[in-house]
């Protein structure tokens, strides 16, 4: 089922089988991208059967039928990947008043691949999916040493909603900021 996207670029929800694509376009992401946020050994301990049994594990036994994963390809390569969830809900964070959300918890695109409209077309993609779910947000941390990232959501109509986080991630703590969209807008369709 192609959702988005002209012949050569689409997306799709991504099956067991796309497991080792989606670990290898994370490990080329991270090692470009998050070099500087996550610890050294993350890295140069990445180990990618072990993420491609996670991803395989994750698509196979979602945790919730609210789970999902979407690929995008250029022709048949899977060059990026967006995952998604049920938003957290705490004390803390109450639930959105602006209705249900719905949290993207990766969306990510080979480097080489950049700027030919993947990210949209995944964004465009999570939208056409998760709106007739009653979704109403999408909501996504942001890494603050990640421009790329929060330039490419506040061009598709994303804003920071005003939360902030710090994670511990062993040698090194990484501040990351929530970037949201209402769906109910014509925003965050890229």
């Amino acid at each position: 089922m192609q959702l988005t996207g002209r012949a050569e670029s689409s997306v799709r929800p991504a099956v067991p089988a796309d497991a080792a694509d989606i670990a290898r376009v994370q490990g080329i992401a991270w090692r470009t991208a998050y070099r500087s946020v996550l610890p050294a050994a993350v890295l140069d301990d990445w180990d990618d059967a072990a993420v491609t049994a996670g991803w395989e594990a994750s698509l196979t036994s979602p945790p919730t039928p609210a789970h999902g994963v979407l690929v995008a390809l250029d022709g048949g390569t899977a060059v990026g990947f967006m995952a998604h969830g049920p938003a957290e809900v705490t004390p803390e964070e109450p639930a959105s008043p602006d209705g249900p959300s719905t949290e993207v918890t990766a969306l990510l695109v080979e480097p080489r691949w950049g700027r030919r409209g993947h990210g949209s077309r995944l964004v465009a993609a999570a939208v056409d999916l998760l709106a007739p779910t009653g979704v109403r947000r999408l909501q996504m941390w942001v890494p603050r040493e990640d421009p790329v990232t929060s330039r490419f959501l506040e061009s598709a109509g994303w804003a920071p909603d005003g939360w902030s986080r710090m994670l511990d991630a062993g040698t090194t703590t990484i501040h990351e900021h929530r970037w949201h969209v209402l769906l109910g807008d014509d925003e965050g369709l890229g």
